[in-house]
């Protein structure tokens, strides 16, 4: 188990509303809450990272997502990229980042990539400078069917992406996620085990899955590992014909505690990661130094079969 370096830090979870098919309007509406949530509670508090949640610029839906899909810069190459030829998103989001003086996980986009046309669902983070520092695409594509209840399925848009992601930030690393991500312990597993302070998942659980398991597996994923563990949703939408989101933007502590929370409506999640509160944990319910690696496999440390 790495160790985990960490001080304490606010939050600021945009539960994001009024998302429709104006990607324009879509972004003014993003860079408007980020600023807005950077600044506290109280307007005049300092928020060290912002979060937008999933599938923020465009409407929710598979037969759209190409249609909004952006090329997105590889972090190599995103520090001589000119601005003017950025995406909309990733233009926004970068100069929104660096106007706040934020760490910012920009939510997710329809990413497009321009040499195999696939399309993913995509998270970036930008430092204070705006600078982009992390990219993740969704691992696991949401294809489900309810009867009678819902049936979605990612996959006839999208790709799955094929690497687990975090980034290093001066209160902490941080693990990252989308959505459906979150029912599959092992991204959790990893992040915790390389060191990360929290894992956040910006995510849109719709209305059947959301009342049975929005809480239930973030407070699963907190306390297997110890750590923070946030969903940001965007807000249920007034439009009765869109995907109509859970909402309930959480964060839960690593003992399973909700540090905060809010209903369906469009808000702004303020709470503050207390390493404290992780060390605590740790030290009381020692599961981390008791794990048997003589009996059963680490998965942090095994190696993917293809």
């Amino acid at each position: 188990m790495a160790t985990i370096k960490s001080s304490a830090f606010k939050l600021a979870l945009i539960q994001l509303g009024g998302t429709g098919k104006d990607k324009t309007v879509n972004l003014a509406l993003a860079r408007a809450k980020v600023l807005e949530a950077s600044k506290g509670k109280s307007g005049k508090e300092k928020v060290d990272l912002v979060v937008l949640p999933e599938v923020f610029n465009s409407p929710y839906a598979v037969n759209q997502f190409r249609s909004y899909a952006e090329v997105i810069p590889s972090i190599e190459d995103f520090p001589s990229t000119p601005a003017a030829s950025l995406s909309e998103s990733v233009a926004m989001l970068s100069a929104v980042a660096k106007e706040a003086g934020v760490w910012l996980i920009g939510g997710s986009i329809p990413e497009l990539d321009p040499v195999d046309e696939k399309v993913y669902n995509t998270c970036t983070v930008y430092n204070p400078e705006g600078t982009l520092v992390a990219i993740h695409r969704k691992v696991h594509l949401f294809d489900i069917d309810i009867p009678g209840r819902i049936t979605f399925k990612e996959s006839e848009t999208l790709t799955g992406g094929r690497t687990m992601n975090s980034f290093e930030a001066p209160f902490g690393r941080i693990g990252l996620g989308i959505c459906y991500d979150i029912r599959f312990p092992e991204l959790a597993m990893i992040s915790a085990r390389q060191g990360c302070v929290a894992i956040i998942y910006p995510a849109a659980f719709n209305c059947t899955t959301g009342p049975l398991h929005w809480e239930l597996l973030l407070r699963s994923r907190a306390v297997d590992n110890q750590f923070y563990t946030a969903m940001v949703s965007p807000a249920r939408s007034e439009d009765k014909s869109a995907y109509q989101a859970w909402g309930h933007t959480t964060l839960v502590d690593p003992m399973g505690a909700i540090a905060g929370t809010t209903d369906e409506k469009e808000d702004i999640v303020y709470a503050t990661v207390e390493p404290k509160v992780l060390e605590e944990a740790r030290k009381g319910i020692p599961v981390t130094v008791q794990r048997r690696f003589d009996v059963y496999a680490n998965v942090a440390e095994s190696k993917p079969t293809a």
